[in-house]
């Protein structure tokens, strides 16, 4: 494509959402794929589905083959404002509480996981003592 390839906007590119014109972004390159979406393995659906958005990971989840790949030249028409895309909400992990959230000392967490098993332990020694003497 060269230097002088056409820049488009993230609205320009999603407004193309249709059988009769479908555009499709993958890897900041913009595809015009209306003629491809007979031909298309997958179907016409398949690719409608990624219209709207950055297809790239789409594209590269379905793992194409390298004659796809060479493919693709024959439509692309230009490239993507990477600007104009918005980003993509990042999974952020909900803030964990602290274990010892009641604030109890350590030094008494500590104890207790030392007295309990004992007393425990205690107490069988106390039940088998009792019923062999009765």
């Amino acid at each position: 494509m060269g230097g002088d390839a056409k820049v488009f906007t993230f609205e320009e590119v999603t407004v193309h959402n249709k059988h009769k014109d479908c555009w499709l972004i993958i890897n900041g390159k913009v595809y015009d794929v209306t003629k491809f979406m007979e031909d298309h393995p997958g179907g016409d659906e398949v690719l409608l589905s990624s219209t709207g958005q950055d297809a790239t990971d789409d594209f590269e989840d379905v793992g194409h083959s390298d004659s796809a790949r060479e493919m693709m030249g024959e439509y692309c028409i230009g490239d993507i404002d990477a600007s104009t895309v918005p980003q993509k909400a990042r999974y952020k992990a909900p803030k964990q509480p602290n274990y010892n959230q009641d604030k109890t000392s350590e030094f008494i967490i500590k104890l207790l996981q030392f007295l309990v098993p004992l007393a425990i332990l205690g107490l069988a020694f106390g039940i088998r003592f009792y019923t062999k003497s009765t």
